[in-house]
């Protein structure tokens, strides 16, 4: 069996306050989108769990979030089967796509089905909240408001790029490190999100007047994802310690992109382009300076 692992962009990201407990609460909308690995299984009946890679990975299997996910499964259903994983990694390391999230939220779907366990997402999600904050919104993937530490999740209908429309993706040759964003990052409160929020909903849902003739979602989408709408805290701790990521931005603008933001807390950065031709060029552009890209859509299209 296979399973696909989008990754996510955040389409909008605040850090509201720092937590007792060290953690933090955000409010974000998470978007997937179609780039990502690919999470391969097979049954074993022994009850081992084993992970292959496509090359080799620099750290131990057991700090692995898709061996830990399979762990967490079969703890959680008591099962008795086991698995032979196999990872193909495309996307880069610490580079705020989730990449790692969406390879455990992959596993737990795939394993979900190799095993005839037939639990609902919101059981996958509860698992997948003890690997990471952005598991949960990963195993079921599409459009989300999420709150908390990215736990606390509200699925809205999915947003598709206008047609015509490309989303480049491009991780310049830096990685930031999540302790140092968040070090730096100012705590705005709720007032931003709120107000974020509440815009949102009035451009999704406009009040009714008379027998309104309603905006096609090529409208809708760009009220709601254009340069006023889309905002990243962490920019504001990233970018002076991280030139490269804040003049890859710069050059997303400059090369035509109508909306350019870097996603969770970097280094990675995404662009929407009127045109994917637009977007190729781009790409080219900045192939010299990145460690990864790819011209691509949102997830589901």
């Amino acid at each position: 069996m296979k399973e696909y692992a989008p990754a996510k962009i955040n389409l909008f990201l605040d850090v509201i306050r720092k937590r007792e407990d060290g953690y933090h609460d955000l409010g974000t909308v998470f978007q997937t989108v179609d780039a990502g690995d690919t999470v391969e299984a097979t049954l074993r009946e022994d009850g081992e769990i084993c992970l292959t890679y496509n090359e080799p990975q620099n750290y131990p299997l057991e700090f692995d979030l898709v061996f830990k996910a399979a762990k967490a499964l079969k703890e959680y259903a008591n099962c008795a089967l086991g698995a032979d994983i196999h990872l193909t990694k495309v996307m880069p390391l610490g580079a705020g796509l989730g990449g790692g999230s969406a390879d455990a939220a992959a596993t737990l779907r795939l394993l979900n089905r190799l095993w005839n366990l037939d639990y609902p997402f919101e059981v996958l999600e509860s698992i997948g909240a003890r690997l990471g904050a952005d598991v949960p919104f990963l195993v079921r993937g599409g459009t989300a408001f999420a709150e908390g530490i990215g736990e606390r999740l509200t699925f809205v209908e999915p947003l598709e790029l206008p047609e015509g429309a490309a989303l480049l993706i491009a991780t310049p040759l830096d990685a930031v490190p999540t302790k140092d964003a968040y070090a730096g990052v100012p705590k705005s409160g709720p007032d931003r999100w709120e107000q974020y929020k509440a815009a949102w909903e009035s451009k999704m849902n406009p009040p009714l007047c008379g027998d309104p003739i309603a905006e096609p979602p090529s409208e809708t989408f760009k009220q709601i994802v254009n340069p006023e709408m889309c905002f990243n805290a962490f920019e504001i701790s990233v970018f002076p310690t991280h030139p490269l990521v804040a003049e890859m931005k710069q050059k997303f603008l400059e090369l035509g992109a109508k909306v350019a933001l870097m996603s969770g807390s970097g280094a990675s950065v995404f662009g929407i382009f009127k045109t994917r031709e637009l977007a190729e060029k781009a790409a080219a552009a900045m192939k010299p300076i990145s460690r990864y890209q790819t011209v691509t859509k949102f997830w589901p299209w």
